[in-house]
């Protein structure tokens, strides 16, 4: 039996790496993966930089003669408003029609002469900067301010703080805050860079040896149908396993280009060797279940023709149950969401990039798309059994 199926499995092998064009498609996923997620990273390189000719503009209430002369030497223009205007420049803040807004309390020099870091038991004059993490050039401009005024409390002595107390300095409407868009929109491409992947494998060993009529040939022959399902079966795990390695590691090679654009919107900090091992992990055995499932499929099928058109809708449910990683604030907590075939996986994808997962439930998630796709192949084997499956006309 050992040798029959190694038989099945050598034939699989050789016919896959002696067709260029299946090679293609178990490389062309990671190479749009590579592609689109360093052009996406270039996109939000350039969404996410200042102007470098822009002036800033900066809404300042009270703001003393000396700052405003090192401001305005940085390239800063200001434009001095009243304590009743605090609220409208705010306003123009999460409009992006001004950069910055400062308020300076009165008589702000005359409060730093009269404030000693020793002997006071008050509060240092405070400062307040107002300013829009999504607009780059507002947020370009407070860097500038806050190294202004760090310098110039350091001559001062400590004598005047800046934002003590002070809640919402950033001024981003609360949907522009949502830097998990990110997160949640590389699982969904990342499972149909895998569905696309899976298609161009599980059709053509069953739906075409169907239609060349070779699988006719090979069940008529004293091998045993269940070997012959086993062996392919196995086969096809090996060379989706290669599929999922090739996909991880453009993935992989791709998230530094991905993540260079958005460093200051996006908290991803580094990836360490876990979160990479994590995420082949779900890559790995969510292609396992795909593969099973175009499979079962194929096996109905009488062409590849016929297989792929039927394989569409899954492609279409793969890409829904992608698009549900965008919603819901995040990974799920509750375990049982990860027995869920797929939509686990992305879960547990969304989770990775996020840096915010859970092991155990990442575990949990693995073993059962391993779980279902054994039962996927126990019903293949099923078919192959099934003379009105595998010579229907």
């Amino acid at each position: 039996m050992k040798s029959n199926m190694l038989t099945v499995m050598k034939k699989e092998f050789s016919r896959f790496f002696g067709d260029k064009r299946m090679i293609l498609m178990l490389l062309l996923p990671a190479i749009l993966i590579y592609v689109v997620y360093s052009f996406m990273g270039t996109a939000l390189a350039s969404m996410y930089s200042p102007d470098q000719a822009y002036s800033p503009w900066v809404m300042a209430v009270n703001m003393p003669d000396v700052i405003e002369r090192q401001v305005t030497a940085v390239g800063i223009s200001v434009m001095h408003i009243g304590q009743d205007e605090i609220e409208s420049a705010k306003e123009k803040l999460a409009l992006k029609q001004t950069d910055l807004c400062m308020v300076f309390p009165q008589d702000f020099d005359r409060l730093v002469d009269a404030y000693d870091v020793k002997t006071s038991t008050g509060p240092a004059p405070n400062i307040e900067l107002f300013f829009n993490s999504v607009e780059p050039n507002s947020q370009s401009a407070y860097s500038t301010m806050m190294y202004v005024l760090d310098s110039y409390e350091s001559s001062l002595a400590n004598k005047f703080d800046v934002n003590r107390g002070v809640a919402d300095v950033d001024q981003a409407a609360s949907e522009d805050k949502s830097a998990s868009f990110i997160s949640s929109l590389m699982p969904m491409l990342l499972m149909v860079f895998l569905c696309s992947g899976c298609m161009g494998l599980a059709p053509d060993s069953i739906a075409g040896e169907k239609e060349r009529g070779t699988i006719a040939t090979l069940l008529v022959t004293p091998l045993k149908r269940s070997q012959l399902a086993t062996g392919k079966i196995v086969s096809l795990a090996v060379l989706s396993f290669l599929s999922g390695l090739v996909t991880a590691g453009a993935t992989i090679l791709s998230l530094p280009k991905m993540m260079a654009g958005a460093e200051d919107i996006i908290d991803t900090g580094i990836y360490g060797a876990i979160d990479y091992l994590m995420l082949a992990c779900v890559i790995l055995s969510t292609i396992l279940l795909l593969v099973a499932v175009f499979s079962i499929i194929s096996a109905f099928a009488k062409t590849v023709k016929e297989a792929n058109t039927a394989v569409m809708p899954l492609m279409i449910i793969v890409m829904l149950v992608g698009v549900t990683g965008m919603f819901g604030g995040g990974a799920q907590t509750e375990t049982t969401f990860y027995l869920i075939p797929l939509y686990s996986s992305v879960q547990c994808m969304s989770g990775i990039f996020s840096l915010n997962y859970d092991s155990v439930n990442i575990l949990i998630s693995c073993l059962s798309s391993l779980a279902y796709a054994v039962i996927g192949g126990l019903v293949l084997t099923k078919m192959f059994n099934s003379e009105k499956v595998m010579f229907s006309k």
